[in-house]
């Protein structure tokens, strides 16, 4: 018998370090896993604090990259990191388990029984106790209640998720091969929901995998003539949150690419022939991809009275506290964190993008450590370099903008490539340092050229 919510014993996360000033980081993804290597680094390795990161899952792959591995242009074992790896070469615990409760007044969170794919516990349900908690548990997508999404689209919201719809992919894409003829026009057209930087990359890289997946031998499919890519769009165009400039030059290359994009095309349903419009027409569609709209998790709304909003984004101070416990931080794009320069000065929250993260893990990295020495925080302030979306082979498309010319300016091509790599290059360099970064860089270009480039399974 399970034992109690009552009776379960709360512990330090690291037994071991019990009389350490107890760091805990609830989430690894970019932020948390950047934030706990650190921490482990400075003050774990010197025996100044216990830190413990705490994640649902074994092993981290840049939210960013979700859309290569779903797409298969991306070998996931080139770029997937194992906590347990990484937390023991930078001195710092690692937690498998999801965070279900929290109690501010003991300090103590409650972590869910880990259960395998077969049913099997491997873990129990239990407390670890904290000094300073984290919160940095990322955000998902959202349905906003759309009929029909649980039961008949997919998401992009795990490495799991990536890699289930690219199983459908190739399986269908098998499928329609070896039954030599089709009759429901639905079958391998795919619908992605939701235009913004995920939808349009997605949109992108599977025009290209899909002919090279053809390519190896399913001679039956014409990719040109059987393989349709729906990107469908509420607002009057793509990537909706980004200059205007910005989106023409998007839709331009996507439709060169025989991507279908529509726009003001809002979704009443999502049925399992298809996608179903406000205006009722249906594109059909073997392949759902929800991709639209972003919260935070649900079980953070309400969390043991944190302040949230209606995403149910944790609302925090600039010092990336919480604004009514000031034990427990929180960042990442499950954080509401004031941006006073936001629409032309009249304020707002910093966006949820990869960037945000990795600046507040390095603010936290110092701050955290001024908390340890008694000292004052200081307040974090965004800085927006600017968008950048790739289009994979084809181009890449972004604007730099703010602290890094003093104005906007629109940029495409190698240059834009070559600044959108560098945003995933920074966050190895975080997790590894250079001298690994480097090796599996060059390791990976001599792979490439040994192997097929789309993952056929």
């Amino acid at each position: 018998m399970s034992p109690s919510e009552d009776s379960l014993p709360a512990l330090p996360a690291n037994p071991r370090r019990a009389d350490l000033h107890q760091i805990v980081i609830v989430g690894g993804g970019a932020g948390g896993l950047e934030l706990a290597t650190r921490l482990g680094d400075k003050l774990g390795k010197r025996g100044r604090a216990a830190i413990t990161l705490i994640d649902k899952t074994r092993t981290h792959v840049w939210k960013p990259k979700l859309h290569e591995i779903a797409a298969g242009s991306m070998d996931i074992g080139e770029h997937e990191v194992d906590f347990l790896a990484q937390s023991h070469w930078h001195h710092f615990q690692f937690r498998i388990g999801e965070m279900i409760g929290l109690d501010r007044e003991h300090r103590e969170i409650e972590i869910a029984a880990f259960v395998d794919e077969s049913g099997e516990a491997v873990t129990p349900r239990r407390k670890f106790r904290y000094d300073t908690l984290v919160l940095a548990i990322g955000s998902q997508s959202n349905d906003f209640g759309t009929p029909g999404v649980t039961e008949h689209a997919m998401k992009l919201e795990s490495l799991d998720d990536a890699k289930r719809f690219h199983r459908r992919l190739v399986n269908a894409c098998i499928r329609a091969h070896a039954q030599g003829g089709r009759n429901d026009e639905s079958q391998l057209q795919v619908a992605i929901i939701g235009a913004g930087a995920t939808g349009v990359e997605l949109s992108a890289e599977l025009h290209r995998t899909t002919r090279e997946l053809v390519a190896y031998g399913l001679d039956r499919i014409d990719p040109e003539q059987d393989i349709r890519l729906n990107l469908i769009e509420a607002a009057d165009r793509v990537l909706p949150a980004l200059p205007p400039r910005l989106s023409a030059a998007t839709e331009g290359l996507l439709r060169k690419l025989g991507v279908v994009v529509h726009t003001s095309a809002r979704v009443s349903a999502v049925e399992a022939g298809g996608v179903r419009l406000a205006d009722g027409r249906l594109i059909g569609a073997e392949l759902v991809v929800w991709a639209a709209g972003v919260k935070a998790p649900d079980f953070l709304k309400d969390l043991a009275g944190l302040e949230t909003n209606r995403i149910n984004q944790v609302v925090v101070l600039p010092t990336l506290q919480t604004t009514r416990d000031e034990n427990v931080f929180a960042f990442g794009d499950c954080a509401a964190c004031p941006w006073p320069e936001a629409n032309g000065g009249k304020g707002g929250t910093v966006p949820p993008r990869a960037q945000a993260a990795h600046q507040q893990a390095s603010h936290l990295f110092v701050q955290i450590q001024r908390r340890l020495a008694g000292k004052t925080l200081q307040p974090y302030r965004y800085r927006d370099f600017g968008s950048l979306v790739s289009l994979g082979e084809f181009s890449t498309v972004g604007n730099m903008m703010g602290a890094l010319i003093g104005g906007s300016l629109m940029i495409e091509g190698t240059f834009a490539r070559l600044m959108y790599v560098s945003l995933y290059k920074m966050h190895e360099l975080a997790l590894h340092g250079l001298p690994k970064v480097a090796l599996d860089t060059l390791a990976r270009m001599i792979t490439r050229r040994t192997e097929p480039h789309v993952k056929l399974h």
